[in-house]
């Protein structure tokens, strides 16, 4: 008889750069495997390791944040879209550091494959919007999912047949070419696919085959979720949005895992609001005190390098997230980075024409229109960095924390203290 497996789910909850990377990099040394599900390299998920006395910085756009930890394996999804040479690059640093990845890395043979040519696509794209700019990294994301969803795209199984691959790929690029008229030498990424061929069928596998064989054989996986709910294609604010669903439906689509499995969902969130690009952002500080929690929090995109926008944290769109996501508990990470405020708002409500407004409303139009309901609570005015337990957070911070668990309606359960591994207080 076959023994059910543990299968756990770790999603962003705002929009993006919650701090999803650490806490997959800490619970991922109880797991045997770790796989992403959606998008692509505009995530950007930041580990931070002590290697011989100093610490380390890793950013992964691709590789799933447990790559870290030797004793687990590391699968790329079918509902990723797949840059090659980014995982190239990052699997070599990675065994630059000193780290074993050989055996330890399986790309989904359903995954899109994003080319060059995408990026240069994205980049017109965005470029010709104008005033209407969505915000987009340019990393060809949104043209790569577009060929998948049209049916004209290139899948990495593509890649076991070279003949078939090559004309396939000289065909989908001359379609390119001729609707947006830009000159590109396909002999250079061919030679590069070709020049890794062996390499890059070794990691190919039908994934959703094995991740749903291991954890029925007793196995443990967690899932790692990209980019965050409100940025979701579906539920975010639309169009200023990713081209992916990284709420829970397409952790489960993204990767074939039966749902069934789900034993713990996590979502993560600040403990108050960045966002970067463009986009509607309710309680964004448009003054010195949001340059401040900037400043404070390293508030920089690890994809982009651009300036994110910080504001307070805004209750009903974190009560959004949890309904779409049916998190079991929350991450609140950075904490630490409102050790300096004397005090710090909480955006506990919406109204819309004067009237209570729950949810995220679906038109620009009526986001733009909100009133955001406040609370004021007394800072804590000392440094979280030391702090190893719940015991020991000063009373303001723990009342802020409780406060803010009271207004979710969800257990927050981890509290990020600072950016390191050990940096994370658990509560029972």
């Amino acid at each position: 008889m076959q023994t059910k497996g543990k299968l756990s789910l770790i999603l962003g909850a705002q929009w993006g750069d919650e701090g999803k990377g650490k806490l997959v990099d800490i619970l991922s040394e109880k797991f045997d495997i770790v796989a992403r599900a959606t998008g692509g390299a505009n995530a950007g998920h930041t580990v931070y390791v002590n290697i011989d006395g100093e610490t380390k910085k890793f950013i992964f756009h691709l590789l799933p944040s447990g790559v870290l930890r030797e004793n687990v394996t590391c699968v790329i999804g079918n509902g990723c879209v797949l840059h090659l040479p980014t995982v190239l690059k990052e699997l070599k640093n990675v065994k630059d550091q000193g780290f074993e990845v050989e055996g330890r890395v399986k790309i989904s043979n359903r995954a899109a494959l994003l080319c060059d040519y995408h990026k240069i696509i994205d980049g017109w794209q965005e470029d010709a919007k104008g005033d209407q700019r969505v915000g987009t990294t340019k990393r060809g994301i949104g043209p790569c999912y577009a060929d998948k969803i049209i049916r004209r795209g290139l899948r990495i199984c593509d890649l076991e047949d070279w003949d078939s691959f090559e004309k396939k790929y000289r065909a989908n690029l001359a379609w390119h070419q001729k609707v947006y008229g830009f000159d590109f030498d396909a002999d250079e990424e061919l030679g590069f696919f070709k020049e890794n061929y062996d390499y890059l069928m070794s990691m190919i596998a039908d994934t959703a085959q094995y991740l749903n064989d291991e954890i029925a054989a007793g196995k443990t996986v967690l899932l790692e979720g990209a980019n965050a709910a409100l940025l979701d294609i579906d539920h975010g604010t639309y169009p200023f949005v990713t081209s992916s669903n990284p709420t829970v439906g397409g952790a489960f689509t993204g990767t074939g895992m039966n749902p069934s499995y789900l034993d713990e969902n996590i979502g993560i969130v600040k403990a108050y609001m960045t966002r970067v690009g463009k986009g509607p952002f309710p309680t964004e500080l448009h003054d010195d005190l949001g340059d401040q929690i900037r400043e404070a929090g390293g508030e920089y995109g690890s994809t982009t390098g651009r300036p994110r926008r910080c504001g307070w944290f805004d209750v009903p769109i974190t009560k959004y997230s949890i309904m779409l996501n049916g998190f079991t508990s929350v991450n609140l990470t950075k904490l630490d980075v409102l050790d300096h405020l004397a005090e710090i708002k909480i955006a506990k409500a919406y109204t819309l024409d004067g009237k209570p407004f729950k949810g995220l409303p679906a038109r620009l139009e009526d986001l733009a229109r909100i009133k955001v309901e406040y609370e004021t609570v007394p800072g804590w005015k000392e440094s979280l960095n030391d702090v190893t337990s719940w015991e020991e957070l000063p009373e303001n911070a723990q009342k802020y924390v409780l406060r803010l668990e009271e207004l979710i309606g969800c257990k927050i359960k981890y509290i990020g203290v600072g950016m390191r591994r050990d940096q994370l207080i658990i509560r029972a």
